[in-house]
Order: C-alpha cells, then structure tokens, then sequence
C-alpha cells in the first residue's frame, strides 16, 4: 500500500510538473527583414528554440514604426509569451514594450537598444564595433578628409559606433592631421540614402576625401557606389560592419577596406535561450552572464549581454571561410589581378 501511495504521489507531481512547463512562444518583431542580415539570425534562433522544442511565430515591420507596434500587439494576440525585438525606433517602440510588460509578457532588446529596464538587451560591444571601424581605417591612412557616414538616427547604436569612432581618432583631429569634412546620418540604414549622403560631401569637397567611416556594410555599399561614380572606388579607404557577403566581396576586390564581423548566428543562438529562460519565468537580472549597461542615449540602466566582434580585411577573410559564414563562391567572385587575397588562392 504504501508503494502504490508513493508511486501516485510521484505520478501526480509529475503530472502538475507538466501541467506547469508549458510550452514557450517567441514572437519576433523584425525592423525590416527585407536585409541579408536578419535571414541568419532567424535561422540561429529557429535552430536553438528547435532544440527545446519551443514555438517561434514573427512579423515583419517593413521599416515602418507603426507596423512595429501593430505587429507587437498581434505577436501578442497570437499567443507569444516572450517578445525578441529589433527596433525600428528605439523610442516609438516603447508603448509596445509598456503593452507587453502591462501582460507580464518579458522582452528581449535584439542588437538595438531600447531604454526600458523591462527590456533585457542582447547585442555586440557597439562602442567597440566603432573603435574597430576607425582603427582599420587609420591603420591606412593617418591624415586627410574624412567622411562619416553614420546609422539610423532612430538608433541609439549610430551613436555608440560613432563615439567609438571620435575616441579612437580625436587625438588625430584634434591635431589637424584628420578634418571631419562630412558627417551624415542614414535613415533607416538604407544604402542608397547612404550614396546620396556620400555624393553630398563629394560634391562638397570637390571629390577630395581621404577616408570613409562607414558604420555599417550597407551604408559602406552606399558610399563604395557614389566612390565608384568618380573613380575613387578602391582608393578610399571605407570600414564597415557585419559581414554582409557583398561586403566580404568587395574587400577582396579591394573596394572596401574591412568589415567588423559579429557572428549573428552566436547572437540568435543566445537570444533565443535567453528567450527560453524568460519564458519559463527567469527575471532579467537573473540571466547568467548578465550585467547593467546603461550606455544609451538617456542614460537609462539595463540588464544586458554584449558579445565581442572580429576585425575582418582581406588578410583574414579565411577566418569567415572556416567558419562557413560564406563560400569561396561568395567571397571570391569577379576577383583578379595581382593583389589576389590568399582566401581566394
């Protein structure tokens, strides 16, 4: 008797153990998916929430802020009970995240900042993306015009890659060897605003530009595009952001001068177990390896992860082939000459 006491004790603790774990829903509000970017983190976070056996469900905000919030409110509709966000405007974004935390419904920050304590924020070292950006470049040239083609400024990591960017090459400006003779913010990131940006101080400084500090491979497309219009295509140095495969095949080509790589894949595999533990009731400051930034624009302290970024030029893109971030193919195509970079060999 008393065995089979135990035995239906256990089973009914198994059986309210279950009725406890449910299932995890992720809903991903994606700023604008239409970016080569964003395929490979879904992939990552579909891979890792695969493996738990966890739901995944997304919108697509096509750039628009409005549509942001209206897909929070129907991932939410839908049954998400943890929302991965990437921005579109870290402060229209916001009523969505109050929305969410109303319903006791956790939200991921993915890659952009949203000044939210509710907001646990994942992303990469953005201060030292900007570092690593103008490094590359002055270890090129230390002395010149310099444009700066900034990001979104809707996004407070424009603003942290450009800090990173000024404390690296303040010394040199300060002393009149570099001049800032062009800065613009890209709308939205988008590439071709970029090109219009990069014509602008072209045009403004009858096409003598030394350098280019991009903030991101799109906006480094952009400015490569209105280089190439005057023949300066492989003369200017240009730095970038994300290992975009057009980007890797324009530094081998020697259009672009590096790229700094965060492995999206490692930040969709980390969000998405983030995701996990929230979902099954963890509170943010709780996540292992957590810690308080509060880097942003107001100040605002937040629990989050930054992962640390790769320098990639064209003596180290075997570094993306080993690590299957893109083919030979990809990275090599249309490439010749004399100045041939040993991955493409």
């Amino acid at each position: 008797m008393k065995k089979w006491l135990a035995f239906g004790t256990l089973a009914m603790a198994l059986l309210a153990s279950s009725a406890a774990a449910k299932d995890v829903v992720v809903g991903v509000s994606w700023s604008n998916f239409q970016e080569e970017r964003w395929k490979t983190d879904e992939a990552a976070i579909k891979a890792e929430l695969a493996k738990t056996g966890d739901k995944y469900i997304s919108a697509d905000a096509q750039s628009s802020n409005e549509k942001q919030i209206s897909d929070v409110e129907s991932l939410i509709t839908k049954g998400a009970t943890v929302l991965i966000i990437l921005a579109q405007d870290s402060e229209a974004i916001l009523p969505a995240v109050a929305k969410a935390k109303a319903q006791n419904i956790k939200v991921i920050a993915y890659d952009r900042l949203i000044e939210d304590p509710w907001a646990f924020y994942i992303s990469f070292d953005n201060k030292e993306v900007g570092r690593l950006q103008a490094k590359m470049i002055f270890n090129v040239v230390k002395k010149g015009n310099f444009a700066f083609i900034k990001g979104s400024p809707t996004d407070p990591n424009a603003n942290l890659l450009f800090e990173g960017q000024m404390e690296v090459l303040a010394s040199a400006m300060k002393s009149g060897a570099i001049k800032n003779v062009g800065e613009q913010y890209t709308e939205g990131w988008k590439p071709e605003t970029a090109q219009r940006n990069m014509e602008q101080i072209l045009t403004a400084n009858n096409n003598k530009i030394t350098a280019v500090v991009a903030s991101n491979d799109g906006t480094a497309g952009g400015a490569v595009a209105a280089l190439a219009a005057v023949g300066l295509a492989g003369k200017v140095p240009v730095s970038g952001q994300d290992a975009d495969k057009a980007a890797l095949n324009r530094i081998a080509k020697g259009q672009q001068t590096g790229t700094v790589w965060k492995d999206s894949r490692t930040l969709g595999m980390e969000a998405a177990k983030i995701a996990v533990q929230l979902g099954n009731g963890l509170m943010v400051d709780k996540i292992p390896g957590s810690k308080v930034f509060n880097g942003g624009p107001k100040k605002v302290a937040v629990t989050g992860m930054l992962l640390k970024p790769v320098v990639i030029t064209k003596k180290n893109l075997d570094v993306i082939l080993k690590a299957n971030w893109a083919t030979k193919a990809e990275v090599c195509a249309g490439v010749s000459g004399t100045k041939v970079p040993a991955a493409c060999k």
